[in-house]
């Protein structure tokens, strides 16, 4: 084995009395690209933290090229050649995408700022990873690819010597993730040392020489990438094997047709989608990040001012723009964004998941907390969601945790229609095979399900029926049998399709 670059010796770290590290202890080598994976809770992202100088170790040190550092501050390990790509992203929303990516260093000229070349700079960090992104606008009206798409050319951009890497392709589709693969393979052969977060087997053994499996807290060991099977790797995740879910709503006969949308459209962003949905159905929408499918989700839902068309919903006309007639009649939504729409992340976990059924714990005039309290727990155990009490500020769990939360109090509500958009996202292995049985479970007791993910494989095995959009438009449908990856990506980059 080279020499170690990086030393990780008995890290210790505790938020609020909870343990999220315990006496960590491995090394990486120079240049190496090295995993990270554990389940949501695990410390993968607090390592990677306390190397980008964001936490500081209760107990423990790092060395980097053998000298013990402690950095005070993200500017310092930056300073120090370490830079991040961070789950959850971090902008000033308000200000323009060339204002944040040039935040701390804007260019001045004679006194005053250089507006065209802080332009310049902007455009220039995201062409070295082929993002084509309008700098001008503001952050706000990216959507969350586009984000974490920023927050990769800030990170390479500062020329660093190690890169952490934390869930980057959560928000990404297939080409876009292709393409950051593309972008760690020239700065790993540049002898940038790279560390990667990630749930993802298959892009972990892709990009990673070697992995190093966290399991609540404590190391578990390191692998190299000869040795790392899939089952191995999981069993060390989780203590156990995890086997693909075959959903098992495919065997059973389908209802009538729950949800009839005709020529819906919203200027700008979609135009003539019309589809059905039938009880007891999952259906898959799969297409590029920007081709509709979440705003179609969020107009059905009662959330565009803008939509028109025609939506029946259990044999009713269900009218645009009115959220509270699709919560009453029994549709739910699951958000693709879970801190801006789907979760009050000061709030506790308990009140995240209830809030959207209060009246159902209602007694009297007064709320029955009890109740409230053992739909929670019952909910937080079948996701397995990591929290030191129910009433825990959301805010204080993992990104994946917050996601358990916001697909759980999607669940609590009973629906008839349920829309979950990238309902795994930064999700482990275990909790992705809870989430994709427990979206069986509720297709076989009869709910209609929209689902909507950036992971193709995800769509393809639960769906029995995949809708293709591109540029806002459905260009394709196809059935069980022709759902192959193969003709998902021809349909969703305009290439001919025999299936289409």
């Amino acid at each position: 084995m080279p020499d170690p670059f990086i030393e990780f010796q008995q890290i210790t770290k505790k938020f609020a009395g909870v343990t999220a590290l315990d006496a960590v202890t491995f090394s990486i080598t120079r240049g190496e690209c090295h995993a990270l994976m554990g389940e949501n809770g695990a410390g993968k992202s607090t390592i990677g933290k306390i190397l980008a100088g964001i936490h500081r170790p209760d107990d423990g040190r790092f060395l980097i090229d053998g000298v013990a550092q402690s950095f005070h501050s993200p500017a310092a390990a930056m300073k120090a050649g370490v830079g991040m790509v961070h789950q959850e992203l971090a902008f000033c929303p308000d200000l323009s995408v060339a204002e944040n990516l040039n935040m701390g260093q804007y260019p001045r000229r004679f006194g005053l700022l250089d507006r065209r070349a802080m332009a310049a700079r902007a455009r220039q960090l995201l062409g070295r990873i082929g993002a084509l992104i309008d700098v001008t606008q503001a952050m706000r009206k990216l959507s969350t690819a586009q984000e974490q798409l920023v927050q990769i050319a800030s990170a390479v951009g500062t020329g660093a010597k190690i890169l952490v890497f934390d869930e980057p392709t959560s928000s990404l589709s297939e080409p876009e993730a292709q393409q950051l693969f593309t972008l760690i393979e020239q700065l790993k052969s540049r002898g940038v040392t790279i560390i990667y977060v990630s749930h993802r087997l298959p892009e972990v053994f892709r990009l990673c020489d070697r992995v190093t499996v966290l399991r609540d807290g404590k190391y578990v060991g390191t692998l190299d990438r000869v040795q790392a099977t899939p089952d191995r790797v999981v069993q060390m995740m989780i203590g156990r094997s995890v086997a693909d879910y075959f959903p098992q709503h495919l065997s059973d006969q389908i209802g009538p047709t729950m949800l009839s949308v005709r020529n819906l459209t919203s200027p700008g962003k979609f135009r003539d989608v019309s589809f059905e949905l039938r009880k007891g159905e999952i259906l898959g929408f799969a297409g590029l990040v920007g081709a509709g499918r979440s705003e179609v989700a969020k107009a059905i839902f009662g959330l565009d001012p803008s939509a028109t068309g025609h939506v029946i919903f259990d044999e009713k006309p269900l009218p645009l723009q009115s959220i509270q007639t699709s919560i009453r009649r029994g549709i739910g939504l699951v958000p693709e964004d879970r801190k801006r729409q789907g979760l009050v992340l000061m709030m506790s976990g308990r009140a995240n998941a209830s809030m959207a059924v209060l009246d159902r714990f209602r007694r009297f005039f007064l709320l029955d907390r009890r109740r409230e309290r053992t739909e929670a727990a019952r909910l937080f155990g079948q996701m397995r969601v990591k929290t030191p009490s129910l009433e825990t500020p959301v805010a204080a769990l993992s990104g994946g945790n917050q996601q358990k939360v916001a697909v759980a109090k999607g669940l609590i509500r009973n629906c008839k229609l349920l829309i979950v958009d990238e309902p795994t996202r930064g999700v482990d292995v275990g909790a992705k095979a809870a989430i994709h049985q427990l979206l069986d479970e509720l297709a076989r007791s009869g709910v209609a399900i929209m689902l909507i993910s950036s992971e193709l494989p995800e769509v393809l095995n639960l769906s029995s029926r995949v809708l293709v959009m591109r540029d806002g438009r459905l260009v394709g449908e196809l059935s069980r049998a022709q759902a192959t990856q193969e003709n998902a990506l021809r349909l969703m980059a305009g290439v001919a399709t025999s299936a289409a």
